[in-house]
């Protein structure tokens, strides 16, 4: 895998993140305005706020995990586990690029 196509798919990813958090923070916020002042909808609105939160402790679960691959291709440790140090699998690293684990490692932390 050509570490300069790695990185710049981690930093896109990265980017599509960073904006979708900004979304989800300015919705949780009430950027576009405060509750409604029916309570069944307020009750609605504050469901989708828990959602909401749930995706933005996941986004940014996956930027620190982007930021750490990112950090592995600059100390060339890039594509190796680290857990056993053997190589990842480059079909696990072409669908999740910001793995730091093989498979049988990322199995066994189940």
């Amino acid at each position: 895998m050509d570490p300069a196509l790695v990185r710049a798919r981690l930093v896109a990813r990265k980017q599509e993140l960073l904006t979708r958090a900004a979304a989800v923070r300015a919705d949780i916020t009430r950027a576009e305005g405060p509750l409604e002042k029916d309570f069944a909808e307020q009750v609605v609105q504050m469901e989708n706020d828990a959602v909401l939160a749930g995706l933005s402790a996941s986004t940014a679960a996956e930027i620190a995990q982007i930021n750490r691959a990112l950090k592995r291709i600059d100390d060339g440790t890039y594509g190796e586990c680290a857990v056993c140090g053997h190589p990842i699998d480059e079909r696990r690293l072409e669908a999740l690029p910001h793995s730091d684990r093989c498979i049988r490692c990322a199995e066994f932390a189940r």
